[in-house]
C-alpha cells in the first residue's frame, strides 16, 4: 500500500477494494449526510440569538439551506447511481467542499464569535477526515484549505489578540494532524482486512502448491457458471483435461519435492499459455489439470493443447543440479450451444477424461479430441 494516501498501489486491486465496501460506504455517506445537513439547520437559532432579525439573518439561513440543498441533491444522486463508485467520491468532495465553505461564510457573517467558531471548526476537521468516506488525500486537501481560510478570517475580521490567534492556529493544525493520523489508521484497517479477506478466499479456491483453482471450486461454482454462460449467449466451450506421464516414475526417482518442481513449472506453463481472466486453469488431482476454456471450439482447443504438449516436450526442469525432462497427454472435449442438446454438458469433463486415458494407452505424449454433441 501507499504510505501517504494509504490505497493499494494496483489500480485494479483498489477498485476490487472500493467495489467491496461500496454499499457500506454508501450507507455511511447517507448517515454523514442527513447528520450534517441537521448540523447546519439547528444552529440557524443561534444565528437569530447572537445576530437579531435582520438581513444578515436571512443571509446566514439562506447559506445553511444552500449546504442542506447540496447535501440532500446528492443523497438523492446516491440513490440513482447506487454502484457508481467514481460518483460516491464525487459527492463526498461536493458535501466537503460545500459544507466547509458555507460554515467559512458563517464564520465572516459572524465575525464577533471567532473563539466560539473554532469548536466548530474543529468538528468540521472531524467530519470531513473521518466521517464522510472519501480519499484521503483529496479529505486532507479540503480540511487543510478550509482551516488556513479560517485561520485568515479569524486574523482578519476576528480582532483577536496575537496570542489568542497563534493558539487558535496551532489548536487547529494540531487538529489537522490528529484528524490525518486517525483517518490514515482507518484507511489502513480497512485495506488489511480487505487482504486478509483475499488471502482467505484464494486458500479457499486454489491449490497452495500450484496456484490453480482447486478442484471443489470447480464444481460448486466455476464450472457451472462458464456453462451457463455458454448456455445462455450459445457460446462454444472447450474443455482440457491433461495429465503428467510417468509422473510416479519422477517421484520415485527424484523425491517429492522433485515431483513438486515438476507440478509448479507444468501449472505455471499452463497458466502462461491460457488467457488471462477468461481461462481457467484447475489441478483435478495429484498430476492431472483441467483447463477450461470459454469461447472456444474445438479447433482451437485442439491447437492450444499441441501448443502444450510440444512446449512441455521441450522443457526441462531444474531441481538441485538435476535436469528432469517430463510429457504429458492431453484429452480435449468441446461443445458448440448453438447447435448442442441441452444435456450435452453432463459428461463434459468424463469425456474429456477419456480421451486423455486413450492419449495415454495410444502411447503418451500426444492429444485426443472429440466433439461433443
Amino acid at each position: 500500500m501507499a504510505p501517504l494516501r494509504c490505497e493499494f498501489c494496483d489500480p485494479a486491486i483498489e477498485q476490487e477494494f472500493l467495489r467491496h465496501h461500496l454499499a457500506m460506504t454508501q450507507a455511511q455517506l447517507r448517515v454523514t449526510f442527513l447528520f450534517c445537513s441537521l448540523f447546519y439547520l439547528c444552529f440557524a437559532l443561534t444565528d437569530v440569538i447572537w445576530v437579531g432579525y435582520s438581513l444578515k439573518t436571512g443571509l446566514l439561513i439562506g447559506a445553511r439551506l444552500l449546504v442542506a440543498g447540496v447535501v440532500l441533491v446528492c443523497l438523492a444522486m446516491l440513490e440513482r447511481r447506487p454502484n457508481a463508485i467514481p460518483f460516491t467520491r464525487v459527492a463526498a468532495n461536493i458535501v466537503e467542499v460545500a459544507g466547509a465553505a458555507g460554515f467559512l461564510l458563517i464564520a465572516a457573517l459572524r465575525p464577533a464569535e471567532f473563539s466560539l467558531h473554532a469548536i466548530s471548526m474543529s468538528i468540521v476537521i472531524i467530519v470531513i477526515y473521518i466521517y464522510i468516506p472519501n480519499r484521503l488525500l483529496y479529505a486532507a486537501a479540503i480540511a487543510a484549505l478550509s482551516t488556513l481560510l479560517f485561520i485568515l478570517l479569524a486574523w482578519r475580521l476576528g480582532g483577536l489578540p496575537t496570542a489568542e490567534l497563534a493558539t487558535m492556529a496551532a489548536l487547529l493544525l494540531l487538529g489537522n494532524l490528529f484528524g490525518y493520523v486517525a483517518a490514515r489508521r482507518y484507511q489502513m484497517l480497512w485495506r488489511v482486512e480487505f487482504s486478509a479477506q483475499i488471502v482467505l478466499k484464494n486458500l479457499s479456491i486454489r491449490d497452495p502448491l500450484t496456484g490453480c483453482y482447486n478442484r471443489r471450486y470447480l464444481h460448486e461454482q466455476l464450472l457451472e457458471t462458464e456453462i451457463s454462460r455458454a448456455q445462455r449467449y450459445r457460446l462454444s466451450l472447450t474443455v482440457i483435461m491433461c495429465d503428467l506421464d510417468h509422473f510416479k516414475a519422477v517421484n520415485d526417482t527424484y523425491g517429492h519435492h522433485g515431483g513438486d518442481a515438476v507440478l509448479q513449472r507444468f501449472a505455471a506453463l499452463l497458466l502462461s499459455m491460457t488467457r488471462d481472466s477468461i481461462d481457467s486453469v484447475v489441478r483435478y488431482g495429484g498430476e492431472e489439470f483441467l483447463l477450461i476454456l470459454p469461447e472456444t471450439d474445438l479447433a482451437g482447443g485442439e491447437l492450444l493443447a499441441e501448443r502444450l504438449r510440444q512446449q512441455l516436450e521441450a522443457t526441462v526442469v531444474e531441481h538441485e543440479d538435476q535436469r528432469i525432462s517430463i510429457t504429458a497427454s492431453f484429452g480435449v472435449a468441446s461443445i458448440d450451444f448453438a447447435s448442442a442438446g441441452h444435456d450435452a454438458h453432463l459428461n463434459m469433463i468424463a469425456a474429456a477424461d477419456d480421451l486423455l486415458y486413450a492419449a495415454k494407452n495410444g502411447g503418451r505424449n500426444r492429444v485426443c479430441t472429440r466433439q461433443l454433441a
